[in-house]
């Protein structure tokens, strides 16, 4: 998987986004939700877990409110969330790098939210069938 700007990987789910978004409202509808790789969690088989909380961002911080906005959307409208994923990579002198990815093959549904903790379970999209080629 090629590494992405946050920008960049908002729109390939149809969002526009800044370089510090935490969620965006696609075009489709869908929340876009920028998670951080280590918060993913097995729940259940099939089941890949996201869980965070508002308050390890600071509080006030345009995303941070923006964020629990499209939370509670996303639980009472019941609106797919697709994940944007972010994940450091250690780097020589104790710095690391930001790899961006998209993962087109989850969409999730946020189970959970209670004002600052939050849980979106995501599930695999089933691939669409292939024709057979036989004609009948």
């Amino acid at each position: 998987m090629a590494s992405l700007n946050l920008v960049d990987a908002f729109a390939k789910f149809g969002a526009k986004a800044g370089v510090r978004a935490q969620s965006a409202i696609a075009a489709d509808g869908a929340m876009v939700l920028n998670c951080a790789s280590t918060y993913f969690g097995h729940h259940a088989e099939g089941v890949l877990r996201y869980q965070d909380r508002l308050s390890r961002e600071a509080e006030k911080a345009r995303g941070t409110i923006q964020l629990g906005e499209h939370l509670t959307r996303a639980l009472d409208e019941s609106l797919p969330v697709r994940p944007v994923i972010v994940s450091r990579t250690p780097m020589r002198g104790g710095k690391s790098s930001r790899i961006v990815h998209v993962r087109a093959d989850l969409v999730g549904k946020v189970t959970s939210f209670d004002g600052d903790h939050f849980i979106v379970d995501f599930r695999r999209i089933p691939a669409p069938e292939k024709p057979s080629g036989k004609r009948r």
